[in-house]
């Protein structure tokens, strides 16, 4: 993406070589921090690890050319373990068949399908931006996002869970719901594998004490490759990639390479082509329609996310970003990688390391591509149970009791879709979760007397005045037609319009989607020289002290 402010890092080719150091260096340091995280996203996904460094590899080489931001990382992410997960599980099962096993393939059978609906993913991906659906990420309720990415977390702990303890689930297998994991805990802690155990808890003990270590050079290596860099040696001197027996307290433990990452000797052995033999069938649409919905909401929610830490302020073109991230899942399906996002860790690493421009993540994919092509045999040293306890951090990242916490605030009615949304997702799956919550949302507004007539667009009358813009708003302003009110004031021309007053003294309803949303419209105008007054809004009472809150009519 360019850029014709001439106080701001330059982009495109000039770029590459006005800002060679600070991409070059961070996009290193972001490679050390993905190659572990794309090989245990893969593996949770049921995929091959080497899905997740194809993945990595195709988003920052290629992807990094035609997408929107500035300094976003991408790659595959653990958001959307869930999605890929179901459908290799519901097109074909997660074990190969007889058949497959004749022929020497160890990958699950739904994989190629799985790959087929990934790249159909891909073409509504690259659809929607084109026909500019950044719009939209103000419609989902934030309440629901929040409680869909919670689900997720908790999905991804319970099912890491088990090969975080060298151990397997006695639930029945499959990429949604997780009853059956829950129910095996128990039994995972009674089964589990004391040496895997222990590689499991030292690398979440190292993950944890990483933010408070004080000295320089160790704070500076990531704590994933601090992960990676204990978890080989620890997993040599316990000699777990040897096909052997040993016994602890009276049992009976087996280790062997099964414990470890296992790459293929060519990498072209590691290209899985797409199979459309299941394209007829509805698990084929819906595992289409999980993907390319969550994958979409996922990669607007992070490249917004980061757009706050850009020192420079810069703005991803968000239609842009969504098209790119569209041709770069659709292109990493056609060789067996997975869909990707614009992932917030990976990027807010490299905000802090310093980046300027997209060159650094093509410097990231760069270097994964030469740890794939020339580090296959240290990678094949990486222990399964090191991989799963990386995702745990990220998976509590995402359901952590301070995001309860953070909702409770907001107010009890946010809390209340937050948790409906999770639950859901975690019993059924992603689109039932979301759609719950968005039903339950509008259920809650109408309730607080939101009129049907204008659940979609507000009601709104405008008067022109000196030097801007007054628009009148009556009855509610919810998620579901705040975006008739934003696409209002954005067409005002930012020269004549400068001064934009929102008057809300025939509104009885601001929900918490809004209210945020028109926090950030104000930042938004700010930076075009615009102005935005909210008026009128005493009379609603705010639901709790939080400042972004719901308000009320008295």
């Amino acid at each position: 993406m360019s850029n014709d402010n001439p106080t701001l890092p330059k982009t495109g080719i000039p770029g590459l070589t006005a800002h060679f150091k600070a991409d070059f260096v961070s996009g290193a340091m972001i490679s050390l921090i993905a190659l572990p995280l794309c090989l245990g996203i893969a593996l949770a996904s049921g995929v091959p690890p080497i899905a997740g460094l194809f993945t990595a590899i195709i988003g920052g080489i290629l992807a990094s050319r035609v997408n929107g931001s500035f300094v976003t990382i991408s790659g595959p992410a653990a958001g959307l373990i869930v999605v890929n997960l179901g459908a290799v599980a519901s097109l074909g099962g997660l074990d190969p068949t007889p058949e497959m096993q004749a022929q020497g393939l160890t990958y699950a059978a739904g994989y190629p399908y799985a790959l087929a609906a990934m790249l159909v993913a891909g073409g509504f991906i690259m659809l929607f931006g084109l026909l500019r659906v950044g719009k939209l990420g103000d419609f989902f309720p934030t309440s629901v996002i929040h409680g869909m990415l919670a689900g997720i977390g908790a999905i991804i702990i319970v099912k890491q869970f088990f090969v975080a303890l060298g151990t397997e689930s006695n639930a029945a297998p499959g990429g949604h719901g997780l009853t059956g994991d829950i129910l095996a805990i128990p039994n995972g802690f009674m089964t589990l594998n004391p040496l895997i155990t222990l590689i499991g808890i030292v690398s979440i003990a190292i993950i944890v004490i990483h933010p408070y270590i004080k000295i320089g050079f160790l704070r500076a290596i990531p704590a994933p490759m601090w992960v990676i860099l204990v978890t080989i040696p620890l997993g040599r001197y316990l000699d777990i990639a040897t096909e052997r027996s040993y016994e602890f307290m009276g049992t009976v433990y087996q280790l062997g390479p099964q414990y470890l990452v296992r790459l293929p000797e060519n990498v072209m052995d590691g290209v899985v082509f797409p199979d459309f033999g299941k394209i007829a069938e509805m698990a084929f649409w819906f595992a289409v329609l999980s993907i390319a919905l969550v994958t979409t909401i996922e990669s607007m929610l992070s490249a917004v996310a980061v757009d706050s830490l850009d020192p420079h302020k810069r703005r991803t073109n968000l239609d842009k970003d969504v098209f790119g991230m569209g041709a770069g899942s659709a292109g990493s399906a056609v060789i067996g990688g997975l869909p990707m996002i614009s992932e917030i860790v990976r990027s807010s690493a490299n905000v802090t390391n310093g980046a300027q421009t997209q060159w650094s993540n093509f410097w990231h994919g760069t270097f994964l591509l030469v740890f794939l092509l020339f580090g296959k045999a240290l990678i094949d040293m990486i222990p399964l149970a090191a991989l799963a306890a990386m995702l745990i951090t990220v998976g509590f990242r995402l359901a952590s009791p301070k995001e309860f916490a953070h909702v409770l605030h907001i107010g009890k009615n946010q809390l209340f879709l937050f948790v409906l949304t999770m639950v859901m997702v975690v019993a059924t799956d992603l689109l039932v979760g979301v759609a719950t919550g968005i039903v339950a949302k509008m259920i809650i507004h109408l309730y607080f007397g939101a009129p049907v007539m204008n659940a979609f667009k507000a009601e709104i009358t405008t008067t022109p005045i000196q030097g801007g813009e007054l628009i009148k708003i009556k009855d509610a302003v919810i998620f579901s037609n705040y975006l008739s009110i934003k696409g209002y004031v954005l067409k005002l021309d930012k020269d004549t319009k400068k001064n934009i007053t929102l008057d809300f003294a025939e509104v009885n309803l601001v929900d918490h989607s809004v209210m945020a949303a028109l926090h950030n419209l104000k930042n938004l105008l700010a930076e075009r020289g615009q102005t935005l007054t909210l008026a009128n809004m005493d009379h609603m009472t705010p639901v709790s002290e939080h400042p972004l809150a719901a308000r009320l009519g008295i």
